[in-house]
C-alpha cells in the first residue's frame, strides 16, 4: 500500500529520519509513537507530500486515497453550515446534483432526447454513488461526534477551535478513504465521542496510521505499533500493551547481550595489556587488537522511562472537609447546568471530573476553584485549606521575562534547584532548556512550565484541568507518578482514560443537573455505568399474537416456469460470485507480497488489477441481490 524506504529526513544539520524503512499493508492499523519530537507528525506530512524526502523514497499507487486529519485544519473558514463543510467529502455527488436541479429546470421548457438522456444518466450515476443517503450519513457521523441536529445547521465560523476539529475529522470520515492518516485525533473530543470514534474505527476497512498519545485509545483500534526513535521506525507486532512488553523483552536481551560484550571486552585488553610487551606474543596481540577494532558493538540500553525524584511539599494539612457544596444552582441563557446540588470533597480525595463536552465540567471545576462567582448557593473551603488551579489559561500568569528555573525558583522557594531541574526534565526541558525565556516557548511548552509551576506549589489542593494536553506519554507517566505520592487531596478533568485510572480514587459526574458519586476507580465506574445503561434500556414489548395467516393461493405453471429459470441464472450468478471473490482475495494476498508492494511499479500494476477485480465482483454481487429479491418477490 505504501512503502518507506531509506528514508533520511534532515531539518538543518540534524537528521529526524536516517535510512528509516516501513511498509504499510492493506488493513494494517497502526499506532505511530515516539517522544515529542522525534518526527511523528513530520512522517505524516512526507506521506501526504507536504515535506520531500532528503533521500530515500516514499512510494504508493497514484490512486490510493488518503485521508489526513492534522492540526493545520484549524486554519479552515468558512461560513456555511457544519453539515454542509462535512458534506463536502462528497465532490462528485455534490457536482452530480446540482447538474440534475439545472437538467430538472431546463426540462420545464425543453423536452428533447438530449435532455432527458442526460438527466438519466447522471442520476443513475447519483443513485450508483449513494447520492440520496449522503446526507443522512453526513448527519450521522457528526451526531456521533457530538453535535445536535441544530448545531448542524449553524456555520463553521462560530464553532471554537476544537469544535470546527470535528467537523474536519468527519469531513476525512465521509470521504472513507483507503488510508486514514490521524494526528492526536482526540485532543478536542470529550470521552463520549472517543469511545464513538473508537467504535467507528474498529469497523473501518482501510488501513490507519494513528499518532496519539491516549494509550486506551491505542490499545482498542491498532494491530501494530511503531515507534520513531533515534531517527529509525521499530515495528511491533500488536498494540500498544503488546509494544510496551515486547519492548522490555528486547531490552532485557540487549542489556544482557551489552554486559556479556563488555566483559568480553574487558578479558581481552587485559590479554593483550598483558602480553603487549612479549616479542613471542606480538602476532597474537595484534590480531586481538583487530578483531577488537572490528567487532561490531552493542550499545546499552537507553531509560526512556524517567522516575520521579522530587517530593511534594505543602507547610500545612487541610482539615478534613477540603469543599463544601450546598444548594448549588448554576445557568447561562437557554442553559441549565446544575440545579440544588449538593457535593463533599474530603480530604485525601482524588476526584475525577468526566463527561460530554458542555455538561458542565469546567463550570463546576471553576465553581470548585473559586474562579466563578456567578451562582445560587455555596461553595465554600474547609480549614487550612490552600489550593493551586490548573487550567489552559493560567499561561497568561507566566512571567514572560524570567528562564523556566527563575520561573520556578520565585514561585516555589521551598524547593532546591536540583529538584526544580528533575520536574521540568520530567516535563522535557533538560540541560540548557531549564535557561531559556519563557517568552521564546510555543504555547504547548508554556502549557508544560504552567504545569511544573503548579504541581510545585505550596498546596494542599489541586485543581487540574485537562493537565494532560500537550504531554508525551513518557510525560503523563511521571504526572501519574507525581500525583500517586501526593499527599494532598486533587480534583481533575480530563479525557485520557489511562491517567484517569491511575489517579482517581472517585468519580463525579453530572446527571439530571445534579453532582453524582462514584466511590472507585475509573475502570469500575466504567464497568459499573455499562451494567447500569443496560439496566435502563427499554425492554421490548411482546408482539400481540398475529391472526392466523390466510393460505395463499397456488402460484400458476407461468409463474412456476419463470421462478425455475430465474433460479437457475441465480445458481449462474453464485458461482461467477465466487470464481470473482476468490480471485479479489488472491490479488489482496498478492498486494501484501512485499516483492509487489516495495516495487512502484508492480504495486501500481496490482493495486489497478485488484480494484478492478473488486468492481466487477461488487457489480455480481448487486445483480445476484436484485435476482434474489425477485424470485422472492414471485414467490410470495
Amino acid at each position: 500500500m505504501i512503502a518507506i524506504n531509506n528514508l533520511t529526513f534532515e531539518i538543518g544539520s540534524r537528521a529526524l529520519y536516517d535510512e528509516a524503512n516501513w511498509h504499510i499493508k492493506p488493513g494494517d492499523k497502526v499506532g505511530l509513537i515516539g517522544a515529542n519530537g522525534t518526527g511523528k507528525s513530520t512522517l505524516l506530512k512526507l506521506i501526504v507530500g507536504d515535506y520531500a524526502p532528503t533521500s530515500g523514497s516514499i512510494s504508493m499507487a497514484k490512486d490510493l486515497k488518503i485521508g489526513y486529519l492534522n492540526q493545520d485544519l484549524l486554519s479552515y473558514h468558512s461560513d456555511k453550515s457544519i453539515l454542509h463543510v462535512a458534506m463536502e467529502a462528497f465532490a462528485r455527488q455534490n457536482q452530480l446534483h446540482a447538474e440534475i436541479e439545472i437538467l430538472l429546470q431546463k426540462l420545464e421548457t425543453d423536452y428533447s432526447d438530449d435532455i432527458l438522456n442526460k438527466l438519466s444518466d447522471r442520476q443513475m450515476e447519483f443513485e450508483a454513488l449513494d447520492g440520496y443517503n449522503i446526507e443522512f450519513r453526513a448527519h450521522e457521523i457528526l451526531a456521533g461526534l457530538g453535535f445536535s441536529e441544530d448545531e448542524q445547521q449553524r456555520p463553521l465560523a462560530t464553532f471554537s477551535g476544537g469544535w470546527r476539529m470535528r467537523v474536519m475529522l468527519a469531513r476525512i470520515l465521509l470521504q472513507t478513504p483507503d488510508i486514514l492518516l490521524l494526528d492526536e485525533p482526540t485532543n478536542h473530543l470529550d470521552l463520549p465521542s472517543i469511545k464513538w470514534l473508537e467504535t467507528y474505527l474498529q469497523g473501518f476497512e482501510g488501513a490507519i496510521v494513528i499518532v496519539s498519545h491516549d494509550r486506551y485509545f491505542l490499545d482498542r483500534i491498532i494491530n501494530k505499533t511503531v515507534e520513531s526513535r533515534k531517527g529509525k521506525l521499530n515495528l511491533y507486532a500488536g498494540n500498544y500493551t503488546f509494544y510496551l512488553e515486547e519492548k522490555s523483552l528486547r531490552e532485557e536481551i540487549q542489556g544482557n547481550q551489552f554486559k556479556n560484550q563488555q566483559a568480553k571486552i574487558k578479558q581481552e585488553e587485559k590479554l593483550i595489556e598483558r602480553f603487549r610487551a612479549k616479542a613471542s606474543k606480538a602476532k597474537m596481540v595484534q590480531s586481538r587488537i583487530k578483531a577488537l577494532d572490528k567487532m561490531e558493538k552493542i550499545d546499552d540500553v537507553d531509560d526512556d522511562n524517567p522516575v520521579v525524584n522530587f517530593s511534594f511539599k505543602f507547610s500545612k494539612p487541610s482539615g478534613r472537609h477540603v469543599v463544601t457544596i450546598e444548594h448549588l444552582s448554576k445557568s447561562y441563557p437557554n442553559l441549565e447546568i446544575l440545579d440544588d446540588t449538593d457535593a463533599l470533597i474530603e480530604k485525601g480525595d482524588k476526584i475525577a471530573l468526566i463527561g460530554a463536552n458542555g455538561k458542565g465540567k469546567s463550570t463546576l471545576l471553576r465553581i470548585v476553584a473559586d474562579a466563578d462567582d456567578e451562582f445560587e448557593g455555596t461553595s465554600l473551603k474547609g480549614h487550612n485549606v490552600s489550593q493551586t488551579f490548573f487550567a489552559q489559561h493560567q499561561l497568561e500568569a507566566l512571567h514572560l521575562e524570567n528562564s523556566l528555573i527563575q520561573e520556578l525558583q520565585a514561585f516555589a522557594p521551598k524547593h532546591t534547584e536540583t529538584e526544580l531541574r528533575s520536574i521540568l526534565g520530567c516535563f522535557l526541558f533538560t540541560g540548557d532548556d531549564v535557561f531559556k525565556k519563557i517568552k521564546v516557548l510555543s504555547g504547548g511548552e508554556k502549557s508544560r512550565v504552567a504545569l511544573a509551576k503548579a504541581l510545585t506549589a505550596d498546596a494542599n489542593f489541586l485543581v487540574l484541568d485537562e493537565p494532560t494536553n500537550h504531554l508525551d506519554m513518557a510525560s503523563v507517566n511521571i504526572l501519574i507518578q507525581a500525583l500517586q505520592q501526593y499527599e494532598g487531596t486533587l480534583i481533575v478533568v480530563s479525557h485520557d482514560r489511562y491517567f484517569l485510572d491511575n489517579v482517581a480514587n472517585k468519580i463525579w459526574f453530572i446527571e439530571d443537573k445534579e453532582i453524582k458519586e462514584y466511590p472507585g476507580t475509573y475502570e469500575e465506574y466504567e464497568i459499573w455505568n455499562s451494567k447500569r445503561d443496560l439496566k435502563s434500556e427499554p425492554k421490548k414489548e411482546k408482539k400481540p399474537k398475529a391472526e392466523p395467516k390466510k393460505e395463499k393461493p397456488a402460484p400458476t405453471d407461468d409463474v412456476k416456469q419463470t421462478i425455475q429459470k430465474k433460479n437457475r441464472e441465480l445458481n449462474v450468478l453464485e458461482q461467477l460470485m465466487n470464481t470473482q471473490e476468490a480471485e479479489v482475495k488472491a490479488l489482496e494476498l498478492e498486494l501484501a507480497n512485499e516483492d509487489i508492494y516495495s516495487d512502484a511499479v508492480k504495486l501500481q500494476e496490482y493495486t489497478r488489477n485488484y480494484n478492478s477485480a473488486k468492481a466487477t465482483f461488487e457489480k455480481t454481487q448487486a445483480q445476484w441481490e436484485e435476482l434474489a429479491e425477485e424470485i422472492m418477490g414471485l414467490e410470495s
